[in-house]
């Protein structure tokens, strides 16, 4: 087999491992991200009313929104580390680190919210069809709308943008030192 192709698939090899490794790497984040959002997210509660939950207090009702916010928080935190990261590691292909940050933050956006969401307290409106009035739920574990699913994938194009800019130049300033 000529040496060409051998080099060919072998660069495509690297190619795909790449790529594989930058999803893997936002994949990782979003869950771990899932796991510190439940943990930040202090769950208001509840009450049973006539089979139907109720917020105990204005506090409580406001409690409910908390748990975008910290959803964003911690999701842009997330993606800019593992952002940051991943184009440190993988910096060979420039190109193919972007699509994987892409398409890893989009999973690790959803991983986030399934693993939170799963660690959290389940739906207390379900709870109270079956529980007794007076009955006191905590509320559970969501994110209001769709635009917090951006956060994770914010971050991390944010990162891999700064890093490609501060490597490019890095490597600018360090060629110009080289010139005769």
């Amino acid at each position: 087999m000529p040496d060409g192709v051998t080099r060919g698939r072998s660069s495509r090899r690297t190619a795909l491992v790449q790529l594989a490794l930058a999803v893997a790497i936002l994949a990782v984040a979003g869950v771990v991200a899932g796991v510190v959002w439940h943990w930040a997210w202090t769950p208001p509660s509840g009450a049973v009313v006539d089979h139907r939950w109720v917020a105990e207090d204005e506090a409580s009702l406001r409690g409910q929104f908390s748990g975008t916010g910290w959803y964003v928080v911690v999701g842009s935190v997330a993606g800019l580390v593992a952002g940051a990261l991943a184009a440190l590691l993988l910096d060979r292909t420039p190109l193919l680190t972007l699509l994987g940050v892409v398409l890893g933050s989009v999973l690790g956006a959803w991983l986030m919210y399934l693993v939170g969401v799963a660690l959290g307290p389940s739906d207390p409106a379900e709870l109270a069809r079956t529980a007794k009035d007076g009955t006191h739920l905590p509320a559970a574990l969501s994110v209001s709308g769709a635009s917090p699913f951006i956060a994770l994938p914010a971050g991390a194009l944010v990162a891999v943008a700064l890093v490609f800019l501060g490597l490019s130049a890095v490597q600018r300033s360090s060629g110009a030192d080289q010139t005769p």
